[in-house]
């Protein structure tokens, strides 16, 4: 049986779940150089402290804002936590969001496919040289030459499944559909890349899709295995799951389709996982995604030469776009903010807007988590005023103690 979904939410569900596509090919500036922490006075902690909490209140009470917003800041061993909003809304009594609420983590779930594959890279299984050709021949003859590098930065040129007609007509029809996240690329197997593979920069959820597939072939386990041998297990993510349906595990931060002039409406189990899978399909919490982006960005999951390779830049940014000039690498990103450089990731789906970065040896380490999505096609107003707290965070985050 069809799940609800009112008139107000089906053109969202539409056209806020092709929002990644949207980015195109985003070039940024020139690279800046790597920077120190900067130093403060001995207030400037606390001053940072309650500038960042009115901020974040402010972001829950602009037109179109979330009803929750929760960052978490860690140097160290020190965690900071700043929290504006509630986790649920019509309760009567507010709940604040907490690092143990489970969310839809939307699109940083990219980096956890990288870590999968550049984890395999590292133990030999996977060369960053691997074509779809060599590693999964079933898929078209027009996509074989694609490498496993150029799917890990957005530069393979394959088209979007999740901005295909078909699809979206089959979720407006159904948002609860349970789809075979391993036959999501059948949606656009008729078209050929969109450009010369390795020649250009375009975000495509459809990467990462190829990305776990490539894995799966590599070593003939399935893809959640993988991220619970490579990922999950070493990083102790307990709370971190990729599900196949649409259920939330208790407790959870509830995502909201906010419209100004309408109230708030819950669309946290509108969707179905399947739909997104490898590209966007996890579940998880601020303290595990803290866990995750620490290892991640520290490298602790992949060896040296990987990491090097890793490392390197192409101009585009993520999506949405993280705090100051961003750049891509495999599966990571780069974002030079004013006060210094931080690695991450973001992402976007109905309910959900994420952050994820930390310093290059994992030492700081910021997460922030909104429970509405905003993207530069839906809101881009309120994205320029995201865009500045987060790098108002990384500033926090960067400034010594």
């Amino acid at each position: 049986m069809p799940a609800r979904s009112s008139r107000r939410l089906r053109l969202p569900l539409v056209a806020l779940l092709a929002a990644a596509c949207a980015a195109g090919s985003v070039c940024a500036p020139a690279q800046a150089a790597d920077a120190s922490p900067s130093h403060a006075s001995p207030n400037a902690s606390a001053d940072d402290g309650r500038a960042l909490r009115r901020q974040l209140r402010q972001l829950t009470t602009a037109p179109g804002g979330p009803p929750g917003v929760i960052a978490v800041l860690k140097r160290g061993s020190r965690t900071e936590v700043y929290r504006a909003g509630t986790a649920e809304t019509g309760t009567g009594l507010p709940r604040p969001l907490k690092t143990t609420d489970h969310m839809r983590i939307a699109s940083t779930a990219k980096a956890y496919s990288g870590a999968v594959a550049l984890r395999l890279v590292s133990r030999g299984e996977l060369r960053l040289n691997d074509t779809i050709g060599k590693v999964l021949p079933r898929l078209p003859r027009a996509w074989h030459r694609i490498t496993l590098r150029q799917l890990l930065n957005h530069t393979s040129g394959l088209p979007d499944f999740s901005a295909d007609p078909k699809f979206l007509a089959l979720v407006t029809e159904n948002p609860r559909r349970r789809f075979d996240s391993r036959r999501l690329l059948d949606f656009v197997a008729g078209r050929p890349p969109e450009f010369r593979p390795g020649s250009r920069y375009a975000y495509s959820n459809s990467d990462n899709i190829a990305v776990a597939l490539m894995a799966e072939a590599a070593t003939g386990c399935r893809y959640e295995e993988l991220l619970d041998r490579f990922v999950y297990r070493p990083l102790k993510l307990r709370g971190t799951s990729l599900p196949q349906g649409y259920r939330m595990p208790a407790p959870y931060m509830h995502g909201y389709d906010v419209t100004p002039s309408s109230p708030p409406e819950d669309v946290s189990e509108v969707l179905s996982a399947s739909g997104v899978w490898a590209s966007g399909g996890i579940i998880s919490t601020p303290k595990d995604m803290t866990a995750f982006i620490r290892g991640y960005a520290g490298g602790k999951l992949i060896s040296d030469r990987v990491r090097r390779q890793q490392l390197t830049w192409v101009d585009g940014a993520s999506e949405p776009a993280g705090p100051g000039r961003n750049k891509a690498g495999l599966a990571i990103f780069r974002y030079a903010t004013r006060c210094g450089v931080v690695y991450g990731h973001t992402g976007n789906f109905p309910g959900y807007t994420q952050l994820i970065a930390a310093t290059r040896d994992g030492k700081r380490s910021l997460t922030v988590s909104l429970t509405t999505q905003i993207n530069k096609k839906n809101k881009p107003e309120l994205l320029k005023r995201l865009r500045s707290v987060e790098e108002n965070l990384v500033c926090a985050l960067l400034r010594g103690r």
